[in-house]
């Protein structure tokens, strides 16, 4: 019987890059949360192999694929179809949460989580859980938070390609204050008020290659978003809304643009299996 797996949208909610190592990787202090939307992944016994479908499967390896890499880390065999929905390398996690799927696929087969899944990708420990959570280190450190209301959010990508070595390399400081404390939040204005004494570290390098995202943020604002930031190093931004009709209203009013945009919300956490 096929195995399912969804592979949700990962969210930087703030994101303060809080200095660098000596073998270049950059340290990191974020509230991560997961969409209510993202990609799927199908497992199957079989030989390890990957098919790939959806509306951005077009152009994806299917040779060098975060999928198959995460099952070879795992040392696991089944043959695996991602339906693709997400943007590709937008900053919403797509290929980690697609790498973290298909471990959490394998680990229902009896095959056991791999040591270190930060090795593929700073992105892919925090994905594995899909739950809200402060990831720190290079991404090794994730530490589970409360779940999170199911605030309305949109999600918009204006289709420029942003390299994230590029923006950590257009960084001016890369030694930045950790987060503050992190309280539990009942709703939109208490988390978009402590998200407005935050940052995200890689919006305004990643704005100086990609200006383009500076006008999605604005027109989300000019659409009604209580709240917008970019997530991650780019080029995807999102909004938080106060009610699912204002955000249906504004990912509608933003496909104008000729932008993907899509209108969902902050997920709860995955059942326990």
């Amino acid at each position: 019987m096929p195995i399912l797996e969804a592979a949700p949208a990962k969210l930087n909610l703030a994101l303060h890059v809080t200095g660098r190592r000596a073998d270049g990787y950059h340290l990191l202090d974020s509230l991560v949360a997961f969409a209510g939307m993202g990609d799927r992944v199908m497992l199957e016994p079989g030989p390890l192999s990957l098919r790939i479908d959806g509306p951005f499967a077009a152009g994806l390896s299917t040779e060098n694929n975060l999928c198959l890499r995460a099952a070879r880390l795992a040392g696991g065999e089944a043959a695996i179809r991602l339906t693709k929905n997400l943007p590709v390398a937008s900053g919403i996690g797509g290929g980690s949460a697609d790498a973290a799927a298909v471990l959490r696929g394998l680990a229902r087969m009896g095959q056991p989580m791999p040591h270190h899944p930060e090795r593929l990708g700073a992105d892919v420990p925090v994905c594995i859980g899909s739950r809200p959570a402060r990831m720190q280190g290079v991404g090794e450190i994730v530490t589970p938070l409360p779940p999170l209301p199911a605030i309305p959010l949109v999600l918009v990508n204006p289709g420029v390609a942003v390299s994230t070595p590029q923006v950590f390399a257009a960084m001016k400081r890369r030694e930045n204050d950790p987060l503050p404390p992190i309280p539990p939040f009942t709703g939109l204005a208490d988390l978009a008020d402590w998200l407005a004494a935050t940052r995200n570290d890689l919006e305004a390098p990643a704005q100086a290659i990609a200006p383009l995202i500076g006008q999605v943020l604005k027109a989300l604002r000019a659409t009604g978003a209580a709240f917008a930031r970019m997530s991650g190093s780019g080029a995807t931004c999102f909004g938080l809304f106060d009610t699912a009709e204002r955000a249906s209203i504004s990912a509608t009013a933003l496909k104008q643009h000729g932008w993907w945009a899509v209108a969902t919300e902050l997920a709860p956490p995955p059942a326990p299996r």
